[in-house]
């Protein structure tokens, strides 16, 4: 696939512009379409795709492997734990050494400045599948999910009401939001708060695109006349972890369940990037209920994730 973005870097989505990302949503539609009337896609054929995965994974694990396939590419998992990093070979040194063996290098990992030193030293695309900073692919498939349920033209109309711990995901849905003008209001508890390179992304680009990003204690305030309830863990996987018992007591009053939902307007979506947490940040009636569309979500991770390695992978 011919593209201005061929060999680069995949880190966050505060890195490309609204043109850019409304390459890969629309790429991302198409291969989807593609699939389901079984027309070849195989823009990947004779290329190798690693994983290298340092925390758990159901859907981003599941989905590259079979977009890669789908492509005609060879998608290797590497396990950490299995590799000379174990015994403390230098990231730089691991990464000039995959650089020799693979088109393209796929991380999930902890801090941001380990993807980054990655693709530093790498002269082949690297991608972020999730860092405690950012998640860009679970906010690619977001916006893709917008787009199929609430159209690609709304704005400054459109109503995010986001309730769960700031981390990743949020990060990526709060640069969605600003790049794309939205209204995004955040519910969490006190003391609870974006870092700070993301928040100053917001504070920065606002202005120019019209989007209101906020954050607030109140969970109706969020909620209100939302065209689009998002809720995440209150415990990510990571460090905040290691706090779950205080973070449940902190968060129980920001529930999404039969009664908090009535703030929303009647054609709500409610969107989850799971693992979702029943009986924590949400019902089963409401992820199980009609407003859901979790699963047609979770789905557009395999479509927006093929789009990136198809516009990216020289």
């Amino acid at each position: 696939m011919r593209s201005r973005l061929k060999g680069r870097d995949f880190l966050t989505l505060m890195d490309f512009g609204r043109e850019d990302i409304e390459l890969f949503i629309n790429v991302s539609l198409e291969l989807k379409r593609k699939l389901y009337i079984g027309e070849a896609h195989r823009h990947l054929d004779g290329r190798t795709i690693g994983l290298l995965f340092e925390k758990p994974s159901t859907r981003t694990m599941t989905s590259f492997l079979v977009g890669i396939s789908h492509l005609g590419g060879h998608g290797y998992q590497l396990n950490p734990q299995a590799m000379q990093l174990s015994r403390g070979e230098p990231i730089k040194d691991t990464a000039r050494v995959l650089d020799r063996y693979l088109d393209a290098l796929v991380i999930r990992t902890f801090g941001q400045e380990i993807i980054e030193e990655y693709a530093f030293y790498m002269n082949s695309p690297v991608i972020n599948a999730l860092t405690d900073l950012t998640h860009p692919c679970q906010g690619l498939a977001d916006l893709m999910t917008i787009w199929e349920k609430k159209g690609r033209r709304r704005s400054r109309s459109l109503k995010i009401g986001y309730v769960g711990d700031i981390w990743n995901v949020c990060h990526s849905l709060m640069v969605i939001s600003t790049i794309f003008g939205y209204r995004m209001y955040v519910a969490r508890p006190k003391g609870y708060e974006p870092d700070p390179r993301v928040w100053r992304f917001v504070e920065e680009n606002s202005g120019y695109t019209g989007a209101e990003v906020v954050l607030t204690e109140d969970l109706e305030e969020a909620l209100r006349d939302a065209d689009i309830i998002y809720a995440n863990t209150w415990h990510s996987m990571g460090g905040p972890e290691m706090e779950k018992e205080k973070r449940l007591r902190d968060w129980r009053g920001y529930q999404v369940n039969s009664e908090t939902i009535k703030f929303a307007k009647e054609d709500f979506i409610f969107m989850h990037c799971l693992p979702g947490y029943r009986g924590e940040e949400m019902t089963d009636e409401v992820i199980e209920g009609p407003h859901s569309v979790v699963f047609d979500q979770a789905e557009n991770r395999l479509h927006t994730e093929k789009a990136v390695l198809a516009l990216l992978v020289p």
